[in-house]
């Protein structure tokens, strides 16, 4: 019955698009002679709001900025974005209307895991571009993406990878022989176990996991046995809030192994959410991180300071940061297929024809269908300080190991 739909839904959009093409407003759908429509839904209400308020804004912000120097070819982009927050139905509902109501040209900032894994059979099907996951889930991990698999633009890392690069660091750092890990019962936890498992089976690391549910406020089982296991160190493989309850739970049960978690998490306000935990000083605590914004003199680079302008208020949000860069890499495809003809087919060209740089460090290439994320990635040391001035403590990730390319962390 499902196949029956999308496919039903497949071709409804079809004779959608080929009316759109007579259309005289309407060179190609969600493209006019003076707009490019784009849009997404993301959680800007609810537990998730502190990730998808900085990054839709922040979205805007490139936007604006490239719509006040003109536009693409004369084009100025159009954003449209619903609130799905952070669930997978109503992300579905609110995608559908985006592609069948508003006829956007492309999807910029797909955002989060159950509305990324809610859409993505039904976004297969239809082809239409997405530029940016805000997420890392397993099912975006393509090397060599074929048809309207082709269409879509990972630009994160992806879980799996992080789950072994998480392993290494743990390694290297600890000598970690024994290790726990606190994952959730989700897509972006199980997709860090599958890197975790992979990477723990090729060092001989023994693993002691607990699986815990996504929603659920407490930990507290999970985390004495871990501490009552005295593992080396700790890995909490989930996404913002369940990391959230992950690390409080371990400082209650008297933790004092390194902890360390996802990239997703690298962010000076998930910090300070657990605030009171890094003030103690019980256990180190780190994070992946894939994105740079200092040269190797200390500065700031160009990409950076160029966000700070444009979206001051969030200037020191690794979530506007990711929003950011989502829509630098869509831009990037405008900006190539230039005065040419704007089409699905030409925009995916384009984006394929040269690696992408990541103005706050790296570059992704997408030739030859390689649809894998990026591929670089740095360590980070949670941090708290007490500003004497301002009377309150200044919580900050800083930075532990440099960026390096993912094969070289995990010693491939």
């Amino acid at each position: 019955m499902k196949k029956v739909l999308i496919l039903l839904l497949s071709l409804a959009f079809v004779f959608t698009l080929a009316a759109c093409r007579d259309d005289d407003e309407e060179t190609f759908r969600g493209v006019t002679d003076t707009t490019i429509k784009v849009g997404n839904t993301a959680a800007t209400s609810g537990g998730f709001a502190s990730v998808g308020v900085p990054f839709n804004a922040a979205i805007e912000g490139y936007f604006d900025m490239v719509n006040d120097a003109g536009g693409i070819a004369g084009r100025e982009i159009e954003f449209i974005h619903y609130d799905d927050e952070f669930d997978g139905s109503q992300g579905l509902t609110y995608t559908q209307e985006l592609v069948e109501e508003d006829r956007v040209f492309a999807l910029v900032g797909h955002f989060g895991t159950p509305t990324v894994g809610a859409t993505r059979d039904y976004l297969n099907t239809i082809g239409i571009p997405r530029v940016y996951y805000a997420t890392g889930i397993s099912e975006l991990f393509n090397p060599r993406a074929e048809g309207n698999a082709r269409s879509s633009f990972p630009v994160q890392p992806i879980y799996d990878a992080e789950g072994e690069v998480m392993v290494a660091r743990a390694y290297d750092e600890y000598d970690a022989e024994n290790i726990g890990v606190i994952y959730t019962n989700a897509d972006d936890g199980r997709g860090m176990m599958n890197g975790i498992n992979l990477r723990a089976a090729d060092l001989g690391i023994n693993l002691i996991p607990r699986q815990v549910d996504p929603g659920s406020a407490d930990y507290s089982s999970a985390a004495n046995a871990l501490v009552d296991a005295d593992v080396d160190a700790i890995i909490v493989a989930a996404n913002q809030v369940p990391a959230d309850v992950a690390v409080k739970a371990l400082h209650a049960a008297g933790n004092e192994k390194p902890v360390f978690t996802s990239y997703v998490n690298a962010d000076a306000s998930w910090l300070a959410g657990v605030g009171d935990e890094v003030q103690a000083e019980q256990f180190n605590m780190y994070a992946s991180a894939w994105v740079n914004i200092f040269e190797e003199d200390g500065d700031f680079v160009p990409g950076y300071l160029e966000f700070a302008e444009q979206v001051p208020d969030y200037a020191d949000n690794a979530f506007a940061m990711a929003g950011w860069i989502a829509a630098h890499f869509f831009v990037t495809g405008l900006e190539r297929v230039g005065e040419d003809e704007l089409t699905w087919d030409s925009f995916i060209d384009a984006m394929e024809s040269a690696p992408i740089d990541n103005p706050m460090g790296g570059i992704v290439d997408y030739a030859d269908g390689v649809r894998v994320g990026t591929q670089s990635m740095a360590l980070l040391l949670a941090t708290a300080t007490y500003d004497e001035e301002e009377e309150e403590w200044v919580y900050e990730w800083t930075n532990h190991r440099p960026i390096d390319t993912i094969s070289n962390i995990i010693g491939e």
